[in-house]
């Protein structure tokens, strides 16, 4: 536990949406269960096995220390959530949660629900896949973008932010869908977005209508019952990407499953879509470091030819 409370005396005032300590990542031994994340000015802890009272109290009494050295006289907030035998736990520890609830990055605004379920809203070991296509969209400037399993349409939001033409956004969960649209109005952007809550898999002639897209962004859960389970469904959606894609234009790949290394995503390439070319790797957060890349999230640009 030292190396937790380590990282919250050393911490930063969190501005932006971050992990502030990775335990899963495995470089910190006897704390591979720990999470800390900023949703400011919520801050949320996150264990995956059973934590003892006296232990949990250990944590909150640093948070409260360090906060009062950031905050001085200014309440905390902080939420903790256990996740063992992936039942989640939810309980508010100290202060309150806004409702909204509305944190930011990279100069965007997103809605998130900390209270409530595994996933809050947006995925912050994403952060740079985000500022990949935040950068893409400005260097060519109205891009034509796919943006499938969109969850709350981040992607979305920074792409129209930087100057893409159109987005589409396609997603099962019609709940996640309607966060995805206040995400966009959050951020005054009411033209340039499509939402279809819809089955990807039974989508494909909406999904092909609104093509060829510039920019394809593949970013499913990696085992979802009923919806996606990437070593069965993952080669599904590469067989469909050369038709998708403009000359030129470019897939996201991403992939956040730690038994299936960089060699699947890349084997299933090769099979699936082979006049695709890999172009690079992107890197994660530095918070998210892991002992094992194979294991880390890995998101993969791949190119279509000329």
């Amino acid at each position: 536990m030292q190396a937790l409370i380590n990282a919250i005396a050393t911490m930063d005032l969190p501005t932006d949406a971050q992990r502030i300590f990775h335990g899963r990542g495995g470089l910190h031994p006897g704390c591979e269960h720990w999470v800390l994340d900023a949703f400011p000015p919520v801050l949320v802890l996150t264990s995956f096995q059973p934590v003892p009272d006296d232990e949990l109290a250990t944590i909150g009494a640093a948070l409260e220390a360090r906060w009062e050295q950031l905050c001085p006289g200014q309440t905390l907030n902080w939420v903790f959530q256990s996740r063992q035998a992936g039942v989640p736990e939810t309980r508010l520890m100290a202060g309150c949660v806004p409702e909204p609830h509305v944190v930011t990055e990279q100069g965007a605004r997103f809605r998130v629900h900390v209270l409530k379920g595994q996933n809050h809203g947006l995925f912050l070991d994403m952060a740079e896949g985000r500022r990949w296509v935040r950068e893409l969209a400005q260097a060519q400037q109205k891009l034509k973008v796919l943006n499938l399993f969109a969850y709350t349409c981040a992607f979305s939001v920074a792409a129209l932010q930087a100057g893409a033409k159109l987005v589409v956004n396609v997603d099962m969960s019609h709940g996640a869908m309607a966060i995805g649209q206040q995400n966009h109005q959050l951020n005054g952007l009411s033209t340039g977005a499509s939402f279809l809550a819809h089955d990807i898999f039974k989508t494909w002639g909406k999904i092909s209508r609104g093509g060829p897209y510039d920019l394809i962004v593949v970013d499913p859960p990696s085992y979802q019952k009923g919806s996606f389970i990437a070593t069965k469904d993952y080669a599904r959606l590469m067989r469909r990407l050369p038709e998708l894609l403009m000359p030129e234009g470019q897939a996201l790949l991403c992939l956040n499953a730690p038994e299936l290394g960089l060699a699947f995503l890349q084997d299933q390439m090769r099979e699936a879509a082979p006049e695709l070319s890999f172009v690079q790797r992107l890197p994660n957060p530095a918070v998210f470091a892991d002992v094992s890349p194979e294991r880390s999230l890995k998101v993969l640009v791949y190119k279509a030819p000329t």
